[in-house]
């Protein structure tokens, strides 16, 4: 199950003993991320300088999906891992199961400063990302499609089209499709969000069920408009691919920082997460990787550019065009009914 990462180790170390004198061995996190080119960045922007700035050693580990590891972490009683970056969904979910630990945010003063939309009892927004509507520019030349009607709109906008094969963010989708207004979502109507998909379900060519593979589609000219994850769309088009997509109704998503129940380093995880939102370090990301950070303060620090900050999914003009995700509806009865509902709704 563990997978050590060897990226940004050897830099922690030395930041944390090299270079302060001041760290005792004790003072030490096991940090886990999704790995990849992601966790190269924030490891550069915000692990290696928390490190030096706090004298202790971040060890890392990665996973692609950190669910299953903390269930089985914390049911055996003894946690490896103290700090992970994860959907928020699961920081929620592990809170109201016993498997997370309860913030105290009078020792997290950088997480207090932020929106309480963005965060909770148990987690921190760490990072935002969005899904999009994202389309070809060869197909569309001008007079792209601009919002989810548009999307459903397959007359006016005829093409090959796609979509997650997932609930989240898709419902949300639909309920724009028809009419709902993006602050308006929650708590979802699913029932209105099922019969929508069915009108454009046979103009789904393909339910991607990857990042990867949703970038494929465009980059290839597999379809001409899907809804994508906007880093998977800004890097084909920086390789050359003739894409582009929309704020207008993206669905604002996070992962965020939540530490284990019983973290082997409790006292020493919550001082990293605290350090790890820090506007200035927070700054730094979006220099590595088309992420937004997810402490708005970070665009009042002058490192991001304006031209980079415009974008950014959460950048507050950018923020303002969206719907932002409720995980705490994903996490409710009712959402864990909904993902249930879509496996039904796919094999129709």
């Amino acid at each position: 199950m563990k997978m050590k990462q060897g990226f940004g180790l050897g830099c922690t170390l030395l930041g944390a003993i090299g270079l302060t004198g001041a760290a005792t061995a004790a003072e030490q996190i096991t940090f886990v991320s999704q790995g990849g080119a992601y966790q190269q960045a924030q490891t550069v922007a915000i692990l290696d300088p928390s490190a030096k700035k706090l004298g202790i050693t971040i060890n890392q580990d990665s996973i692609p999906d950190a669910w299953p590891a903390i269930k089985t972490q914390v049911g055996s009683g003894k946690p490896i891992w103290d700090v992970v970056d994860t959907p928020t969904g699961y920081c929620l979910r592990g809170g109201e199961q016993g498997l997370i630990e309860k913030l105290d945010f009078s020792k997290i003063p950088n997480a207090a400063a932020m929106p309480e939309a963005y965060r909770s009892p148990y987690s921190v927004s760490y990072e935002f990302y969005s899904s999009v509507l994202a389309y070809s520019q060869k197909t569309f030349p001008k007079d792209a499609p601009n919002s989810w009607v548009d999307f459903w709109d397959v007359k006016k906008f005829p093409g090959r089209r796609a979509l997650r094969n997932h609930p989240i963010a898709t419902l949300e989708a639909a309920l724009m499709a028809d009419g709902v207004a993006p602050d308006k979502l929650y708590p979802l109507d699913v029932d209105r969000a099922f019969k929508k998909l069915e009108e454009i379900k046979p103009n789904i060519t393909v339910w991607w069920t990857s990042g990867a593979q949703s970038a494929q589609l465009l980059n290839d000219g597999e379809v001409d408009m899907e809804m994508a994850w906007n880093g998977r769309v800004s890097a084909v088009a920086k390789e050359g691919a003739k894409v582009s997509f929309t704020y207008n109704q993206g669905i604002l998503q996070s992962t965020s920082l939540c530490i284990l129940k019983g973290a082997p380093n409790l006292d020493t995880a919550v001082k990293f997460l605290n350090e790890a939102v820090d506007p200035v370090h927070q700054a730094n990301l979006p220099l590595h990787i088309d992420y937004g950070p997810g402490n708005p303060k970070a665009f009042e620090t002058s490192v991001i550019k304006p031209e980079r900050a415009a974008q950014l999914p959460s950048e507050p003009a950018n923020a303002a065009k969206q719907a932002l995700m409720s995980y705490a509806w994903w996490s409710s009865p009712a959402g864990e009914a909904a993902e249930k509902r879509w496996a039904s709704f796919m094999q129709k």
